[in-house]
């Protein structure tokens, strides 16, 4: 049975050989990139396109045309690819449509070689895209998935190369263009015919767009790794550098730059037509922290993309009946006898078949991966662990910084127990604001209760952040100007992991404010003077944690804007911001306080569905990572962490 594909909606693949049938109405070019597990191109020979048609396992149409046949044997790919994303673009200084907007919606199917049709897709709503990114065909857990993608680019094929990481996009547009224009290649035989009209619609009518990946999020994803590295992701560390040529570089800091080895086969294939056995690790990386961190974001993508398939699928059944039901009452001939009442009674069953394929699909891909979840989580290391998780009752503190820290879990109310691990890279690139307000979900009545689970919540994060790191690497300082915190900060002071007690008062306010500021800016100078051996001998070079308790209290306007610089430029010398703090209450700074509200990002010390994620459009639940109840695990870790500071031994 063909599987009609929406926008976002993924489908297994059953072989490595396949074709991939196109067609268009006008002519069109087609072509196809390869990507690394990064979903990057590493150059123009990994671009199949008319002026160089084949590459190892792939082949494309040497000339635009109405129609195309593109061949693929994903067993034969070059390795390190790990994506074959199929390309269709306008042809240029041609006669003939410049948007897409212009011609028939464009129909993409994917077959076996004996003709057999697997999935299709029609790619709905292009308006001013000269150029389009039709499918993907990824790898996920030594199986192959194609994607419906339908991600335009008003720029044509130069906007979409550069976005798939393409240094010389704009150079090999205009040879693609070329090769076009002056007709090199061959004629391509027809394909046999396209899908029946009435399934083409159906299939069209499902495309409602999901934003893409010129939208997409800072890494949740993927840091998660932006993830893939995804765009960039609710909870990233921050945004990706950018290189001088003007490409994004995603890679890991302190991580090679080369491509890392596909994991090794740790499971049996799967029986055909049944879905691959979950294994924890199976995903591309140097080490297995590096594999399960990939491992982790992918599971956030394909969460995020397929709960995107089935809420668009759902406004589509919704639209098609509310149409249907205003046809059955514009029709005089619907009020004699019984006509309208079974008019609109099979609108309703055809509105209820349509929402049940959708949640057919969601249901078989929810349990794929919740069945993955339950294999991922007991492996995942300390610094990627729930505080539940036994790694944590044998913990020792590291030798080397992880690559990532757990923040909290992230779900949809589509599968509220199928949690995902929030990761965000280390070193932090952001601070964080807990808000001890009210979020508009919290059900609590009590403003102190609330207070009280946000300095808790902030004490865990501060736990992870030093249990993270070798001993002395890592330096926890505390506001609490008006000693409101004490009992709340106890297990920090009891374990000895703080630089100090806690500040009180405007004088301790403005002491350490002084210090952490004088610190940024000495580091700065070092580093932009090229003598970082010049620093004092007595500074802490280690990374530094400020948690400020209960503001605005006892901050003035210059200790405001002591907090404003540290958020702003503190992380990049390694001085990082974790406010407790309600918004109302700081309201009074008015704008002044804007530009920290929005350097810092924002977690709640209760469920709270309000990290937007621009990638997919989804409002993800966060929960906090708060250690169960009644047990000792966090005083644990940091005694510890304790121990191994004062000693300075693991």
């Amino acid at each position: 049975m063909t599987a009609e594909l929406v926008r976002g909606q993924n489908h297994p693949l059953p072989g490595t050989r396949l074709e991939i049938r196109v067609s268009a109405g006008k002519p069109i070019v087609a072509g196809a990139t390869l990507c690394d597990e990064r979903r990057k191109v590493r150059g123009t020979a990994w671009v199949a396109h008319p002026g160089a048609p084949t590459l190892p396992g792939l082949e494309v149409s040497r000339q635009a045309a109405a129609d195309h046949r593109l061949a693929v044997d994903l067993g034969a790919l070059p390795d390190g690819a790990h994506q074959v994303n199929v390309l269709l673009a306008l042809p240029v200084g041609v006669a003939g449509p410049v948007t897409f907007g212009s011609v028939a919606a464009p129909f993409v199917a994917v077959t076996g070689l004996d003709g057999t049709e697997i999935a299709s897709y029609t790619i709905t709503d292009l308006s001013a895209e000269s150029a389009v990114v039709a499918l993907e065909l990824y790898r996920r857990q030594d199986a192959w998935k194609v994607r419906a993608v339908g991600q335009g680019y008003a720029g044509g094929l130069a906007d979409m190369l550069a976005d798939q990481g393409l240094p010389q996009a704009r150079e090999l547009a205009t040879t693609i263009n070329d090769a076009v224009a002056r007709g090199l290649a061959r004629s391509v035989a027809a394909p046999p015919p396209r899908p029946a009209d009435e399934a083409r619609v159906r299939a069209a009518a499902q495309g409602h767009p999901a934003p893409g990946p010129q939208s997409a999020p800072p890494e949740p994803a993927a840091d998660p790794a932006q993830p893939v590295t995804p765009a960039p992701q609710p909870g990233d560390g921050g945004a990706p550098q950018q290189p001088g040529d003007g490409s994004v570089n995603y890679t890991h800091p302190r991580r090679q730059t080369s491509a890392p080895p596909p994991p090794p086969p740790t499971a049996p294939p799967a029986a055909p037509g049944q879905p691959a056995q979950p294994v924890a690790g199976d995903a591309t990386g140097w080490s297995l922290e590096e594999r399960l961190y990939n491992q982790v974001w992918g599971m956030f993508e394909d969460l995020a993309r397929t709960a995107a398939a089935y809420r668009s699928a759902v406004d589509f059944a919704e639209s098609r009946m509310e149409q249907e039901l205003d046809k059955v009452l514009s029709d005089p001939r619907s009020r004699i006898g019984g006509t309208g009442d079974a008019a609109r009674a099979a609108a309703r069953a055809r509105h209820g078949d349509l929402v049940d394929q959708a949640r057919a699909a969601l249901d078989r891909d929810l349990a794929q991966l919740a069945a993955e979840a339950e294999v991922v989580e007991p492996a995942l290391p300390p610094a990627f662990a729930d505080w539940s998780s036994p790694v944590w009752h044998a913990y020792r503190v590291p030798m080397e910084i992880p690559m990532a820290l757990r923040l909290g879990n992230l779900h949809l109310p589509e599968r509220p127990d199928l949690h995902i691990p929030m990761l965000v890279r280390l070193p932090l690139e952001r601070g964080l604001w807990i808000d001890s307000g009210r979020s508009g979900t919290d059900s609590l009545a009590d403003a102190d209760q609330l207070r009280r689970l946000a300095l808790d919540s902030a004490v865990a994060h501060a736990a992870r952040l030093l249990a993270a790191y070798p001993p002395g690497a890592f330096t926890v300082h505390v506001i609490d100007a008006a000693g409101t915190g004490v009992s709340a900060f106890a297990p920090l002071v009891d374990a000895g992991v703080l630089a100090g007690p806690p500040a009180t008062g405007a004088a301790g306010v403005t002491d350490t404010l002084t210090r952490l500021t004088q610190r940024v800016d000495l580091v700065q100078m070092a580093v932009r003077g090229g003598v970082a051996d010049a620093l004092p001998a007595d500074l802490d070079t280690g990374e530094q944690l400020l948690v400020v308790n209960d503001f605005p209290h006892g901050f003035d306007d210059r200790a405001v804007t002591q907090l404003r610089y540290l958020a702003d430029e503190g992380p990049a010398v390694g001085v990082h911001l974790m406010m407790v703090a309600d918004r109302e209450d700081a309201s009074e700074y008015g704008p002044l306080l804007d530009p920290l509200w929005r350097a810092l990002l924002r977690v709640t010390p209760v469920p709270d569905d309000h990290l937007a994620d621009p990638w997919v459009g989804h409002a993800w639940t966060y929960e906090p990572p708060m250690p169960p109840p009644g047990s000792q695990v966090l005083s644990h870790v940091l005694r510890r962490v304790g121990e191994a500071r004062r000693t300075g031994s693991r």
